[in-house]
């Protein structure tokens, strides 16, 4: 075992794309601007792998997804880069209709191995479409996995295991957390899909959180601490979504508390207090409360920290789902 090192998210990131890739020479990526590095996690790859492997296409989303289509079908393995994750809107159909029902239209016969990726989150007051998270709108169509990292060792974990799937997979990673350092092993290793992970023990209530959210869940934690025992859950993947990582903590705290960076209505939040009513309704102690963001289109500019969770909505939910 290699000595672990600290990263950034983002360069935990590129060295699960660098070690795929040399692994592997069917991986390659295409996407906006990933040769110049308008992100860190692509800088220097094209370097290594030339323009055959780091392809830099015009914006054109639906184009550049058709040609990551097409490579897919043929035993590539395509990891497609919108920069940013609202930008998978402009490629909509063929990735709602098209890529998540391909195995299940092809009878289980045929494969699909490709990540779709891309930068999301509020805290950088970008605008609605370059902050949003759209993990939610995929994780609503059967047939796509769909997960985000909170931490440098999940980011490269998640990002190996999504490029060696057979079938599609949604990976997010959020703006807030890019610089973020960790203890990142150096050989490769795989985050599995649809494992949540307990980041934090507690007795009190249940509070699950991802991405940049899961950082604003741990200040919240520690600031409580002694008061109110908090049990963060990082879901990690939302699509399939570990809802037994979840009920078993309610056994325990009986209360639950779901952050989502996402619209209030039919979120990542919405579904997991569905699921937990459907199936563990008599653990709860106390209505499941959510912290989310309005039903209004995300906001730039000086207005965004009004709208997206953050701490004092976080604490205020657990004081109440504790009093």
């Amino acid at each position: 075992m290699s000595e672990v090192r600290e990263l950034p998210l983002v360069e935990a990131i590129k060295e699960a794309y660098r070690q795929e890739m040399e692994r592997d020479e069917r991986v390659f990526m295409v996407g906006q601007d990933i040769a110049g590095g308008i992100f860190p996690h692509t800088k220097g790859l094209v370097e290594q792998f030339g323009t055959d492997r780091i392809v830099d296409t015009p914006l054109a989303e639906i184009g550049m997804y058709g040609t990551a289509f097409g490579a897919a079908m043929e035993g590539f393995r395509p990891i497609v880069d919108f920069m940013f994750a609202g930008f998978f809107l402009n490629a909509a159909a063929p990735i709602l209709a098209q890529t998540a029902q391909f195995r299940f239209i092809h009878g289980s016969q045929m494969s699909l191995p490709l990540v779709i990726t891309g930068a999301c989150g509020a805290g950088m007051r970008l605008g609605n479409e370059h902050a949003m998270l759209v993990h939610n709108m995929i994780a609503q169509v059967p047939g796509i996995k769909v997960c985000m990292p909170s931490t440098p060792y999940d980011a490269k974990g998640l990002m190996t295991a999504a490029i060696r799937d057979d079938n599609p997979v949604a990976f997010f990673w959020h703006l807030g957390t890019m610089m973020d350092r960790g203890p990142v092993p150096e050989e490769p290793y795989v985050v599995p899909l649809g494992v949540a992970e307990v980041k934090r023990e507690g007795s009190d209530v249940t509070l699950v959180a991802n991405g940049f959210q899961y950082k604003n869940a741990q200040i919240v934690a520690d600031k409580l601490a002694g008061e109110i025992s908090v049990e963060i859950i990082d879901p990690r993947t939302f699509s399939p979504l570990d809802i037994g990582t979840i009920l078993k903590s309610l056994e325990k705290t009986g209360r639950l508390v779901v952050v989502d960076e996402s619209w209030e209505s039919r979120s990542t939040a919405s579904e997991i207090a569905a699921q937990v009513v459907d199936l563990g309704f008599d653990l709860l102690d106390a209505p499941i409360r959510r912290v989310t963001i309005p039903n209004i289109p995300l906001p730039g500019g000086h207005m965004e920290p009004y709208v997206a969770p953050n701490p004092a909505a976080i604490e205020a939910a657990v004081r109440d789902v504790c009093r």
